[in-house]
């Protein structure tokens, strides 16, 4: 098997999700500092929750996020957790922040990849920056 997939007690995984978020009514406020500390809590999170941070990427009106974890994990309670932690810090730190009526809308895109085209994925969020 391929030294990708992850092994536990009761079960052999690579569960990789693409997810995309913005903020509310996708402002573009994710730009210098905002945007260097989004990043720092987004790893710090990922790191204390054991999940592998495979691409990360912020834009100034959203942000890329490609991570592996593990199958106990839906989702939806990463996205919950991510964006409940970031948004919580980033308002405290940065109070032009705190008049959005919130900083992440509730909604968000997520796909899976495998092994072939996490490669892929891989590449299409390093290419954000440089895109015209």
């Amino acid at each position: 098997m391929s030294d990708q997939y992850k092994h536990a007690n009761t079960s052999v995984y690579l569960l990789n999700y693409h997810f995309v978020f913005i903020p509310k009514r996708r402002r573009k406020v994710l730009v210098g500092a905002v945007e260097a500390r989004v990043k720092e809590l987004l790893l710090q999170k990922c790191t204390e929750l054991k999940w592998d941070v495979l691409a990360l990427e912020v834009m100034p009106d959203h942000v890329h996020l490609f991570v592996a974890a593990d199958p106990n994990t839906a989702p939806n309670q990463m996205m919950h957790a991510l964006k409940g932690y970031t948004s919580r810090i980033l308002r405290q730190e940065f109070p032009h922040l705190s008049t959005l009526p919130a900083l992440w809308t509730r909604s968000y895109f997520v796909s899976t990849a495998g092994v072939i085209s996490s490669a892929m994925v891989e590449r299409y969020i390093a290419m954000q920056k440089t895109r015209d």
